[in-house]
């Protein structure tokens, strides 16, 4: 998992391309960025990608996009049109959870989900 180390965005993915094996070049092909902006992304000499792009990373290197997304300082667009959708609910939600345990978030987020499934019955 991406958050767990205290490295930066660009040395962790280039630490997990390198550790499947894939050339700079080829990954910049699969991503769809010049090696040589990956490059300087890697070194940390410039901004991550989009969230979308971030987001194709991920998959390659079989992260979770999500925590890598957050790495690069980005937000994927659906959680960007559903604080859009909801802003002031949300943003009250998110800062009340803030200092909630990763075992109270599953907790919550399993709850939200049976919620969510009764609602559609």
């Amino acid at each position: 998992m991406a958050t767990k180390t205290k490295k930066p965005f660009g040395p962790l993915v280039r630490e997990k391309r390198t550790a499947k094996g894939i050339s700079l070049r080829k990954f910049a092909e699969m991503v769809g960025v010049s090696a040589t902006y990956l490059s300087q992304v890697e070194q940390g000499n410039c901004d991550p990608p989009t969230a979308e792009r971030v987001r194709r990373m991920a998959e390659i290197l079989g992260e979770n996009a999500d925590e890598l997304t957050a790495l690069a300082g980005r937000v994927p667009a659906d959680l960007t049109r559903l604080l859009q959708k909801h802003p002031a609910r949300l943003a009250a939600f998110l800062r009340e959870t803030s200092d909630l345990t990763p075992k109270q978030l599953q907790i919550l987020t399993e709850e939200a989900r049976r919620l969510k499934e009764a609602s559609r019955k």
